[in-house]
């Protein structure tokens, strides 16, 4: 059974009219189908998802990201990777199931695959935690990214989570500690990570393992520090304001393309990807193996200060640069004229400030 969003009406309707009409046995029986009715009828859904979809705010985004039948991270490893052979445990405290990790092969190349998995139905989101991972989950693909570090396999995540965690025991096993070591060892690394964000990057949760050296999003998931109706709870004291908050936040794919947070958007089949399974997985590979490519001929040197320059350059200015006029091969910020003004200003005050206090002494001594 489909499931369809609020502002998904019109096209249950017509997809209602669909079946209808395929269906053989009318209200008197058996009778000839109307094939010429059907093709207008599909053109009139394509018609109507391509407006719709076209015109989402950043709410409607959210809710299609959160969608029940959107393909999860299990979906993409068993179609786009051969060879798939599962890893498990943190080696501390046991094996956290909502996320699956290991390695496996695209095309002739072994990679190392990281998912978080919301689960399919009921049962399996329970017993996945609905993608909330825990410690040991973090603590796992630490395990194996260091592994895949130490034998020069690239890594790909896809991200999936409203979020880690939150609960008592959670917390009492580090929960933060496990996600700051996580995102360090992300940076740290010398081959190529590839994080693909599938439906809903959340908070920290997201983050440890999005610190790649390429960040994709499909083109209907989200990527932010909270949810919406998280931030509109805070700002507002609301969560009725999830659409203000939504679109303040800047969480949609386009958005974080302009803001150079992401590097790359994977389009989604017409109606998103819950209704092309099979396309939407094409697009995927044809990214993953398009990036790849890209770090191919590169030195684990270079790898690494791609992915610090990345994120070095995100939210700045100008931006962090490499040194051209000298020998070093570290970062150069590059002041704004703005900020030099300010920082003289600064100092000036400073200035002005000791030599009035010199003046005030002066004249006290020269009183006595």
């Amino acid at each position: 059974m489909k499931n369809y969003l609020e502002f998904e009406k019109e096209i249950k309707n017509l997809e209602t009219e669909m079946d209808k009409l395929k269906s053989p046995f009318g209200k008197d029986g058996i009778t000839e189908v109307d094939t010429n009715k059907i093709k207008v009828t599909e053109e009139e859904i394509n018609s109507k998802l391509k407006s719709i979809y076209s015109n989402l705010n950043s709410w409607q985004k959210t809710l299609v990201a959160r969608h029940e039948d959107r393909p999860r991270a299990n979906f993409y490893i068993k179609n786009i990777f051969s060879s798939f052979t599962p890893l498990s445990g943190d080696r501390y405290f046991g094996d956290d199931k909502s996320v699956t990790a290991g390695f496996g092969l695209i095309g002739k190349k072994s990679v190392l695959i990281i998912g978080q998995e919301k689960g399919e139905d009921l049962n399996s989101r329970i017993e996945k935690n609905f993608g909330m991972m825990s410690p040991e989950g973090y603590r796992k693909c630490i395990r194996l990214m260091m592994l895949a570090n130490r034998f020069k396999i690239p890594i790909i995540t896809f991200v999936d989570t409203p979020g880690a965690y939150p609960g008592i025991g959670a917390e009492q096993r580090g929960q933060a500690s496990a996600i700051a070591h996580s995102i360090e060892c992300g940076m740290s690394l010398t081959v190529p990570t590839i994080s693909i964000i599938i439906g809903e990057g959340g908070s920290g949760g997201a983050i440890a393992l999005a610190s790649s050296n390429k960040v994709i999003m499909l083109e209907n998931s989200i990527y932010s520090v909270i949810s919406p109706e998280g931030c509109a709870s805070i700002l507002w004291r609301d969560p009725g304001k999830s659409l203000e908050a939504a679109e303040a936040m800047k969480l949609s794919a386009q958005d974080l393309l302009k803001l150079g947070v992401i590097d790359e958007i994977v389009e989604e089949p017409v109606g998103g990807a819950h209704r092309n399974y099979d396309q939407i997985a094409i697009n995927v590979k044809e990214s993953i193996l398009r990036n790849l490519d890209f770090f191919e001929k590169m030195s684990k040197d270079q790898i690494y200060e791609h992915r610090k320059n990345k994120f070095l350059k995100i939210g700045r200015e100008k931006g962090f640069i490499t040194s051209s006029s000298s020998n070093d091969k570290g970062l150069v910020y590059n002041q704004s004229l703005l900020e030099k003004v300010r920082i003289l200003l600064s100092e000036k005050k400073y200035l002005l400030g000791s030599f009035i206090i010199i003046i005030i002494v002066s004249l006290l001594v020269l009183t006595q």
